[in-house]
Order: C-alpha cells, then sequence, then structure tokens
C-alpha cells in the first residue's frame, strides 16, 4: 500500500485492453508477412519469366534469320510447354525449394523496319533482313494465369 492507503498496479480491465490491442498488433504484423510472401512468389514467378523469355530470343538468335523461313510462322505460333524454373528459397522456417512451371508461345513475323524493296524494269523484290519476336510467356499464380511479353530482332 502507498502512503494514501491505495493499492498501486493494474487492473483485469487495463491488463485485459493490453492483451486485445497486441493481439490486433500480432494479427496486422501476419497479414503484412503474408502479403510479403505472396509478393515475393510474385515477384520471383515474372523473373523467371523474363529469364525464359531472354532465352528463348537468344536460342532463336543463335539460329539466325536463315533458319527461320516465313512459311506460316505468323499464323501459327511456336509453342513450347513445361518449361521448369527452381529456387532456392526460405520464406518461413523451412527451406525448400520454389518450382515454377512456364509456357512459351513464340510468333515469328518479317518486320517493315527491316525491309528493302528493289525494284528494276522486269521485277520487284522485297527482301527482309530481320525478323522480329514475340515471346509471351504465362505460369499460374494462386489462381490465375500470369504473363509477359518480350520482343527481340533477329537479323
Amino acid at each position: 500500500m502507498d502512503v494514501l492507503g491505495k493499492k498501486s498496479g493494474f487492473g483485469i480491465v487495463e491488463v485485459l485492453i493490453a492483451a486485445a490491442v497486441l493481439g490486433f498488433m500480432y494479427m496486422a504484423l501476419l497479414n503484412l508477412q503474408g502479403g510479403n510472401h505472396d509478393a515475393l512468389l510474385r515477384i520471383r514467378g515474372r523473373d523467371g519469366a523474363t529469364e525464359v523469355a531472354q532465352n528463348l530470343i537468344d536460342s532463336l538468335s543463335a539460329l539466325g534469320i536463315a533458319r527461320l523461313s516465313d512459311a506460316n510462322l505468323a499464323a501459327n505460333p511456336i509453342v513450347i510447354s513445361d518449361i521448369e524454373r527452381t529456387w532456392k528459397g526460405q520464406p518461413g522456417a523451412i527451406e525448400h525449394d520454389m518450382k515454377v512451371l512456364y509456357d512459351a508461345e513464340i510468333t515469328v513475323s518479317p518486320d517493315n523496319e527491316y525491309a528493302v524493296q528493289n525494284s528494276t524494269a522486269l521485277q520487284s523484290v522485297k527482301h527482309v533482313y530481320a525478323k522480329r519476336l514475340d515471346v509471351k510467356v504465362s505460369w499460374h499464380f494462386k489462381n490465375s494465369v500470369q504473363s509477359i511479353t518480350v520482343s527481340g530482332v533477329i537479323r
């Protein structure tokens, strides 16, 4: 007891209010951590899709323009399914592998910016010295399909 004869300390109401405030703060932190985890997975998925698209463009560029004929390429895109990328990760307390499956659709078309028209009295010839690649890479994230499109030019 203090000098005036009253007891000092915390009452039950104060303790319950403090516990409720701490509970709300804990739930907010859990929600924030879940949002950060989803953002990390979304960014990893997009980075992997960019890598897949760039690898496909580089591979087709290595083949050269002569290997990509104009016959049906613009009308029939090249489709590649189940390209897998794996990352080591530890978004929680347990380390695990994160695997994402990607699907790619490649459309090759002549680009008018890279065409030359030669005309003589007897004939007119259009020469395309580069082709445009449009690579659309898609993957599943949660209950939706995410996708990116990367363009490139093969000369």
